[in-house]
């Protein structure tokens, strides 16, 4: 599998993408489920079986993904039981409500383009080799999951969660972790509207290797604007341009 950077560079041949890279990914997308309560406390975590399935990745990818929850205290292994989420894992609730409507879901979107595009910006000024790999990681899964007409909204939000994470500002990080299920919601009708015979799937990928392209290269304003775009073109995707009213 070729991997995000290769991708972005044209000129670069097909190669098999970096195992840290993939290591990283099913973290990230691990650590979103547990902070957004996929995962209860004291909940068992699915077997490294049916993770390496899941993520189509191998064994030993898993096991270093779990190793490195371990070693951040997010989850712990019981011997002969498996792995398990720590009591103090989850993140500390920020007071959100609920998505109980399709309102609910447009303002998610509006709060989004408030903090996204900024936590993007400052991802082009600081990112380093660790963050990009980590938003690489999740690109690659992206990228896989296109190239099976399928949509991976938990690669999706790892890859937001990566770029907020890569600001070396906790408070987006933790944003983000707080409105992980509220983002999902809208995450998980916008896959739905991308598949079909008019798929939009490969549209949408180029959108995220795009604001990968920008943080790689440190151009901070494009950065901030593809970010920002990218959010409005999902938000209209998803409503069809039709916006509701919501002074009413």
């Amino acid at each position: 599998m070729q991997s995000a950077v290769q991708d972005v560079v044209e000129s670069e041949p097909d190669g098999p993408a970096r195992p840290s890279g993939l290591a990283d990914g099913v973290y990230h997308g691990l650590l979103a489920e547990i902070a957004g309560g996929l995962y209860a406390e004291n909940q068992k975590l699915p077997s490294e079986n049916d993770l390496a399935t899941r993520y189509k990745v191998s064994r030993p990818v898993v096991r270093a993904a779990l190793d490195r929850l371990r070693r951040e205290n997010v989850i712990v292994s019981r011997q002969g039981a498996g792995s398990f989420v720590r009591q103090q894992a989850r993140a500390p609730a920020l007071g959100y409500a609920p998505v109980e409507s399709i309102a609910d879901i447009q303002r998610c979107y509006e709060f989004r383009l408030t903090i996204e595009p900024e936590a993007a910006r400052y991802a082009a000024l600081r990112r380093n080799a660790a963050a990009l790999d980590r938003i690489g990681a999740a690109l690659d899964l992206m990228t896989t999951a296109t190239r099976q007409q399928q949509h991976r909204d938990d690669a999706d939000f790892a890859f937001h969660l990566a770029i907020a994470e890569a600001s070396n500002n906790h408070y987006y990080g933790a944003s983000l972790q707080a409105l992980q299920s509220h983002i999902a919601v809208g995450m998980k009708i916008h896959g739905l509207a991308l598949l079909g015979p008019n798929s939009g799937l490969q549209g949408v990928l180029d959108e995220h290797r795009a604001i990968f392209a920008s943080i790689r290269d440190g151009d901070a304003e494009a950065a901030r604007d593809r970010m920002h775009r990218h959010i409005c073109s999902s938000r209209d995707r998803l409503f069809e341009g039709r916006l509701l009213d919501l002074s009413l």
